[in-house]
């Protein structure tokens, strides 16, 4: 904001092209339209998701629709840990933030940040975590071909043990925490080796509602990453999930092929 000049009265434009990203706006003055416009040939994403950074200050964020401002973030939520707004995009090739900076009496710095996601399920549109996990937490076992599904798509996939469940009543969200045998597939760095005993563990969030309880014996996790934290979608036991795969391959029917060895 201060590189602007002082009296200027134009609005800044910022172009992004990704599905998902970040954006960091300092010292925040007058105004910055963010157009969301991913480069795809088929655009089929129909919710947009903002999470602010914990320390977001200075402005507020509004989505822009038929030539009208609404409100997605206030200032005062950027505060909130956790808190996640999504909201549909009636245009999915093309959205506009609309960035409002809050006046101030000094210059002392400011941090206006968040991070987006653009996603293509029609049901995750809400108005915070809770909807967005819908996604992938449906709290009910998933069927065969979900979980054959699930393993050719999933963000990751992991072989492992559950050792603890906590619960944040207030963010209406759980986290387990698993001690990992295998990592067949992660997308990021969520699932990691640590340093004095060498074992793999990772955290996986799901929704309160789902009431997960720790249980013995070895499952394959799998699920979608949002905001760098990984959320959770089939788990079912590993020995189930052989079964199912093994009956599959024989048949001609799995979707991918997946090393069970």
């Amino acid at each position: 904001g201060l590189s602007r000049e002082p009296r200027s009265r134009a609005v800044e434009q910022v172009h992004l092209r990704c599905t998902e990203g970040s954006l960091e706006w300092m010292y925040p003055a007058r105004a910055l339209r963010v157009v969301l416009e991913p480069n795809l040939a088929s655009a089929q994403h129909t919710t947009v998701c903002i999470k602010p950074a914990s320390d977001f200050q200075g402005a507020s964020i509004y989505v822009e629709r038929a030539g009208q401002l609404h409100l997605v973030v206030s200032e005062a939520e950027g505060a909130r840990p956790n808190h996640v707004s999504c909201f549909s995009a009636h245009t999915p090739q093309r959205v506009a933030l609309f960035l409002q900076a809050s006046p101030q009496r000094d210059i002392s710095r400011r941090t206006a940040s968040f991070q987006y996601e653009l996603l293509s399920n029609p049901g995750a549109a809400g108005p915070n975590v809770k909807k967005m996990a819908l996604v992938e937490a449906m709290c009910r076992p998933c069927d065969n071909v979900e979980l054959l599904m699930a393993i050719c798509s999933s963000d990751f996939v992991v072989k492992g043990s559950i050792r603890n469940v906590s619960h944040d009543s207030e963010n209406h969200m759980s986290q387990v925490d698993v001690s990992v045998q295998k990592v067949y597939r992660q997308k990021n760095r969520i699932f990691q080796q640590e340093e004095g005993n060498g074992e793999w563990r990772g955290p996986i969030r799901t929704l309160l509602q789902c009431k997960v309880k720790k249980g013995g014996g070895d499952f394959l996790f799998t699920g979608n990453e949002h905001f760098g934290e990984a959320w959770l979608g089939c788990a079912p036991r590993f020995k189930d999930f052989t079964l199912v795969y093994w009956a599959a391959r024989e048949r001609g029917v799995n979707p991918c092929e997946f090393e069970l060895n």
